[in-house]
């Protein structure tokens, strides 16, 4: 069901304010500005600067001439520094996830804990402490690594989680003593020039700088030869042409990308449990999230009954105004993605049986109601490609290593799930999916020191973890030989 839209909420919310650039230290109006939309009314609510190309050239000539400092500042200051900035951010709290809610449509509540994970995140990532490794040291050499910055890291930002996945760009490329051109997603800049504002009073000038982007700034950036690292996030078309504008200059480049995930029920599971679970990660975000579960594998005994209880999970789920705190599900982030869930509403209608949603809402704002459909396969191209948005499919199934077969057989290797009471078949059975991750009875389960990245066409590289910090570092190896 739909929430009626408080028009006089999201005014109030939407006031007009000045945003700007971080370049070089300054704050800074853009070269032109783009509006900013409220994806749950389709009204523009701010203005958000953007830049020219002699902008962003000196955005990326700000961060390599900061470099030679910064990779010399002792990496206690640097940690630092980041609980400066988390301090900071957590001061702001509010004000920046209502900013998230109006220009990326999510739940408020969604938004507050957005910025919380940001928190946790920056203050863990922060305590690590890195350290050269010793590989050998006898009478013959002594052998160690060490892990030197590379030098400017573009963070290129999409526009899901976008406060989120800046931060945890953002934070090891500042630790491991690399300057930043961060660039946020043209449907969701407001959340990143809050966070340049932050970073104005903290850090040296061009450590890290903030430069909006009207659509045309991606591939000047990922090619620059100036850049040492691009880390990318974003649909895996959008990484393609990353890797090979990066390709000339031999970037370090981490992609994550697009995802397809699977969740297979086992035949010992708990109905009701599976549902509920599976459901809460499948619609996070109105299903916009590369690891969201977009295919659920449900065997033959089990299907009827649990397609019965998911449909109803989705019948009685809260669709509305993120500012709206009854709100569950917001809207499509944006209107090119809106017009491909329609696309995709129309596959469902032709290819499998809807048993709940199936019909955008009406009146204003990118509303589309958590989808279920049924009686569906794999020659569909709701189930063949990612769905990035609230469209689900519940697969039939008859043996276990049918189920496995064809969760993997998918361009996609990001994420995957099982659903058991016998936690060690299921484990068992996750550890036959060919994802760079899968979890049992759970999903999406990430955390600051546990590696995350994708197979096959899900992305290259680690983000995450002890492995993840090392991706924004050369090695070097100091070989001494003795005797």
């Amino acid at each position: 069901m739909k929430n009626d839209l408080n028009p006089a909420l999201a005014a109030q919310a939407g006031s007009a304010r000045h945003y700007a650039m971080l370049i070089d230290g300054e704050l800074v109006a853009g070269a032109t500005t783009i509006p900013v939309i409220d994806p749950a009314t389709e009204e523009v609510f701010a203005h958000a600067p953007a830049a020219d190309v002699s902008q962003l050239e000196k955005a990326v000539a700000a961060a390599k001439a900061a470099f030679g400092a910064w990779k010399d500042v002792a990496p206690a200051e640097r940690a630092a520094l980041v609980h400066r900035i988390a301090d900071a951010i957590e001061a702001r709290r509010e004000e920046i996830a209502r900013i998230i809610t109006l220009e990326v449509g999510k739940p408020i509540a969604a938004a507050r804990a957005d910025v919380d994970l940001s928190l946790m995140w920056a203050r863990q990532v922060a305590a690590v402490e890195l350290k050269p490794e010793v590989l050998q040291d006898d009478e013959q050499a002594y052998v160690e690594v060490r892990y030197k910055p590379i030098g400017v890291v573009a963070a290129i930002i999409p526009w899901n989680f976008p406060f989120f996945q800046t931060v945890y760009k953002l934070v090891p490329a500042l630790l491991t003593g690399n300057t930043v051109v961060v660039k946020p997603a043209p449907t969701s800049p407001l959340n990143a020039m809050l966070l340049g504002e932050i970073l104005h009073g903290i850090l040296p000038p061009g450590v890290v700088n903030v430069v909006g982007d009207d659509g045309s700034l991606g591939p000047r950036l990922s090619s620059h030869p100036d850049i040492g690292k691009v880390s990318f996030t974003g649909s895996t078309a959008a990484g393609r042409q990353v890797m090979a504008s990066g390709a000339p200059t031999l970037k370090r480049i981490v992609l994550e990308l697009g995802g397809n995930d699977a969740a297979i029920v086992l035949d010992d599971a708990d109905v009701d449990s599976a549902a509920r679970g599976i459901f809460t990660w499948a619609f996070m975000n109105s299903g916009q999230v590369c690891i969201n579960i977009k295919r659920i594998y449900v065997p033959d005994a089990l299907y009827d009954r649990f397609c019965d209880v998911f449909a109803k999970l989705a019948r009685s789920a809260v669709v509305g105004h993120g500012l709206d705190e009854k709100t569950e599900y917001g809207p499509i982030q944006n209107r090119r993605q809106y017009e491909a869930v329609l696309r995709s509403l129309d596959v469902a209608r032709r290819d499998g049986t809807v048993i709940a949603g199936g019909e955008p809402a009406q009146g204003k704002g990118y509303f589309v109601p958590p989808t279920v459909v049924r009686d569906i396969d794999e020659s569909s191209l709701l189930v063949s490609e990612e769905t990035f948005g609230p469209i689900r499919s519940i697969l039939r199934y008859s043996s276990i290593d049918e189920a496995v077969r064809r969760a993997n057989d998918t361009q996609y290797g990001l994420g995957g799930s099982v659903w058991g009471k016998d936690i060690e078949h299921a484990a068992r059975i996750a550890a036959r999916l060919e994802s760079g991750t899968t979890w049992v009875n759970t999903h999406f389960a990430l955390a600051p020191n546990v590696p995350f990245g994708g197979r096959k066409q899900s992305g290259l590289g680690v983000e995450f973890g002890l492995e993840g910090i090392h991706e924004f570092t050369d090695r070097h190896v100091i070989h001494v030989a003795r005797g």
